[in-house]
């Protein structure tokens, strides 16, 4: 059989620490594979005013999968500030690079696998009412829509007339219109029946086929009533088609409160794109934080993985370095379910777990200290250190 190509994309700050330690995990359990770099993140954007040139999309349309690693994105006046100067003036405008390559490969189905492993120090615990703790056994798979929303984009500070003319036309709008245009910045949601209607479904197909008993479509209709009322509408809908898996509704500000008060009675939870943002991570810090938080990006013929923690610029130069690797190799687990390496995927999360549970080697967070160069006397592993243990386990 021919070796898959695999587009790595480190990125910017820790994403340049973390993917090698994936790729050496994934040649430790039997994945051969070719690799081609992938340019993307702040230095380009510096150099070229683009974070993501359109040789790293034509290396995404050939060879339909990449790992990522991070990116870092600063606001705009920040972003026009470290342009080149012989770029300056010329139009060029900052968007997010993973948010551009999501639309446009239409990656809009996102999967944020929250499981913890048992004796991860950071898991959640929570008293009993008789006394002592308890550690509840989390298992949540949060779907999240991942081209529409608020993240779509379509924003204006100092709306043109037009755009305000539109608006006017809501009777709603009557509060702002005293408002001059210079001091307004308009954001639209954005939600269609389609996206909706495809990632619901992808949500009922993950939990019938892992065997969970409920998807939550968690949103806010009782105040986005047109939006979220979309949203939750499709998802009821498709929820017919799944008689043996229960459709729960959750509004996100309760669903905060709930995942930690009984985060163990959810299965799949599916939202659209912001509300998905801020579930994941929230589920994600039951679980370990960001350290063991992945990914998947996934289109009709493109798919990209990631872990969802931030690029992280003052860890990167600390040598040796400090991060942990476990949330990017877990994204590579992800890749290689996705691509039908199951067996592979199923031995590095089992060499994860007997490192976690086994307790000898923990990285900062792990041991919850404050990031520094000198977490190494207190006792913490470098970044190289926790590969090396999971591949030990292989």
């Amino acid at each position: 059989m021919a070796k898959r190509t695999i587009v790595t994309m480190p990125g910017d700050g820790i994403g340049k620490v973390v993917l090698p330690e994936a790729l050496r995990v994934l040649q430790a359990a039997g994945f051969e594979a070719d690799y081609v770099h992938g340019d993307i993140g702040w230095d380009f954007w510096i150099s070229e005013g683009n974070a993501l040139p359109q040789r790293t999309v034509e290396l995404l349309e050939k060879h339909k999968i990449g790992l990522f690693g991070a990116i870092t994105s600063k606001s705009k006046d920040k972003a026009e500030a470290e342009l080149s100067p012989a770029l300056k003036g010329k139009g060029y405008t900052y968007y997010s690079p993973i948010v551009t390559m999501r639309q446009h490969f239409n990656l809009d189905i996102c999967i944020r696998p929250c499981i913890s492993f048992p004796g991860n120090p950071l898991n959640y615990v929570r008293k009993r009412p008789e006394g002592g703790t308890e550690e509840p056994n989390i298992n949540v798979a949060v779907f999240r829509q991942n081209t529409e929303g608020l993240y779509a984009g379509v924003e204006w500070t100092n709306p043109p007339e037009n755009v305000r003319k539109a608006f006017e036309t809501h009777k709603k709008w009557a509060a702002f219109k005293n408002v001059p245009p210079q001091e307004l910045a308009v954001s639209l949601r954005i939600i269609t029946r389609e996206a909706s209607r495809r990632i619901c479904k992808a949500a009922f197909e993950y939990a019938r086929k892992f065997g969970y008993k409920s998807v939550t479509i968690c949103e806010k209709p009782n105040v986005l009533r047109e939006t979220s009322g979309l949203f939750t509408a499709e998802g009821k809908a498709v929820a017919k088609d799944y008689p043996g898996i229960a459709c729960w509704e959750t509004n996100i500000d309760a669903q905060m409160m709930w995942l930690s008060k009984n985060p163990e009675e959810y299965g799949v939870i599916v939202c659209s794109n912001m509300f998905g943002d801020i579930a994941s991570d929230a589920f994600a810090g039951l679980v370990g934080g960001l350290g063991f938080a992945c990914s998947a990006n996934i289109g009709e013929e493109v798919a990209v993985f990631e872990p969802t923690h931030g690029s992280a610029p003052k860890y990167e130069k600390l040598q040796p370095s400090i991060v942990n690797p476990i949330a990017m190799i877990l994204s590579a687990c992800m890749m290689l379910d996705h691509i039908g390496e199951t067996q592979k995927s199923d031995r590095i999360k089992a060499a994860i777990a007997a490192v976690v549970a086994e307790g000898k080697v923990r990285t900062y967070d792990m041991l919850r200290l404050p990031g520094g160069p000198d977490v190494f006397q207190k006792g913490a592993a470098n970044t190289t250190q926790m590969a090396d243990a999971i591949i030990g386990k292989l």
